[in-house]
């Protein structure tokens, strides 16, 4: 049933987002990189069988069932064993190029060992390949998501222009969408307020923010002024770039240490609620109280594993994903068939190619997102570090400094691009909406 896949798509989303920078927090560098990889290839394989079982196939289909049933042991069971092998220690503290190939490896009693064994030749170019792969992945990952946010835009403003003119209620689609244009800028505009508090703005930083939020004013009204755009397209691409320039020069997290709490005021003669509300609260507290130590220790690891969680990398992983899932659907819908397409998913029986590969690709979206969620922490991670923000021990442990460059690529990127859509593009392009019945 419905109900069941979408329980446990919440449940695997939970805990991987929970669990992968767990490893980072606790086991440091390499065992969350370790983590992150034997995660992605389970996975990999995982949706390899699933996509190789056939529908008639009984048996294997029950067991890609109970492959499908025991992940929730099997993830828990990688994390203690990346967290039992590769935690940092005293002798576990330098790169995975150093531990192979430094003298310490001449210690190894056989040839077997020095490949095979811990800190070996294999398991250092496992991770070190992973390593690698998800720092050149970093700017891929930047550049897409700026191409499908710019398509998710034009699509928008392709949808709410066909609402406006397909007739009957078009003056209050046009109220509405005003309305909510105007919305989305006055909030784009405070955020932009608050980086702009930031006491680590400097004068280059400041000089960026202005020619971009420049830019992109003026490629608003060029779209508006032109008929090539609307309102909604320019307050999305505004929006954007500021969310662009808002995951640049914050983390989502207050600046100067939070000022003392101040001292609890005296108890008062009457209780600040009924005495019914306050005797339930305190019979709540006494019940919970009495559970057992069991349930207490559960709760404090989910809140252990929340705190390393930084909201910043959990936003830009949810825009990322959505943006990438909306194209998923607008692609098909502007190659093909238009607004019947928006309401399918593609799969690998689709007649386009492109909607071939797109099916492809949602058979092996649980390491996608293991990988992209990891690059975003490892992007998280050398920014902190190379801004001095308390994140050394990612430097220390041979991860680079610095991550923000490619971001400012994306944005100069995206608004090259929709500049010259509107410089290429005709007046009212119907090319989403262009199957769609308008009345």
């Amino acid at each position: 049933m419905w109900i069941f896949r979408i329980t446990s798509a919440v449940i695997f989303l939970t805990s991987i987002v929970l669990s992968v920078p767990l490893g980072f927090d606790v086991g440091g560098r390499t065992c969350g990189l370790a983590f992150s990889l034997s995660l992605a290839t389970f996975y990999f394989w995982y949706s390899v069988l699933r996509l190789a079982t056939p529908d008639k196939s009984r048996f294997r289909y029950a067991f890609v069932r109970a492959i499908g049933l025991t992940q929730w042991i099997i993830l828990p069971s990688l994390l203690i064993w990346s967290l039992n092998r590769f935690s940092v220690d005293a002798d576990n503290s330098s790169g995975w190029v150093e531990r192979t190939f430094s003298g310490k490896r001449a210690q190894a009693t056989s040839l077997r060992e020095w490949i095979f064994g811990p800190d070996g030749l294999v398991e250092a170019l496992t991770i070190g390949t992973w390593d690698k792969l998800l720092r050149w992945s970093t700017p891929v990952f930047q550049l897409v998501e700026g191409f499908c946010s710019l398509l998710v835009i034009q699509a928008a403003g392709q949808i709410t222009r066909w609402l406006v003119n397909r007739g009957g209620r078009s003056d209050s689609w046009m109220i509405g969408l005003l309305v909510m244009s105007a919305s989305i800028i006055s909030s784009s505009v405070y955020f932009l307020w608050r980086v702009m508090q930031f006491p680590e703005i400097g004068n280059v930083d400041a000089t960026l923010i202005g020619i971009t939020v420049t830019c992109a004013v003026f490629l608003g009204a060029w779209g508006i002024g032109s008929g090539k755009g609307n309102p909604v397209e320019s307050s999305l691409l505004f929006a954007y770039i500021v969310l662009c320039i808002y995951q640049i020069f914050t983390d989502y997290q207050p600046s100067h240490p939070l000022d003392p709490m101040p001292a609890p005021p005296q108890a008062a003669d009457f209780p600040p609620f009924p005495p019914i509300i306050m005797a339930s609260y305190t019979t709540l507290i006494h019940v919970l109280s009495t559970l057992p130590s069991t349930i207490h220790g559960g709760f404090n690891f989910i809140m252990a594993a929340l705190s390393t969680i930084t909201p910043s990398v959990i936003i830009s992983l949810a825009y990322r994903f959505f943006v990438l899932y909306a194209s998923t659907r607008i692609i098909p819908a502007i190659r093909e068939s238009g607004a019947r397409a928006l309401s399918q998913e593609a799969s690998l029986e689709d007649s386009d190619g492109a909607g071939q590969i797109l099916g492809l690709l949602s058979w092996f979206s649980p390491s996608i997102l293991i990988t992209v969620y990891t690059s975003l922490l490892m992007q998280h991670f050398a920014s902190t570090s190379g801004e001095g923000g308390g994140g050394e021990w990612w430097t220390s442990q041979g991860g680079d400094a610095g991550g923000n460059l490619w971001r400012w690529i994306n944005v100069a990127g995206t608004m090259a691009l929709y500049a010259l859509e509107l410089y290429l593009g005709k007046e009212d392009d119907g090319t989403l909406t262009g199957h769609w019945k308008a009345d």
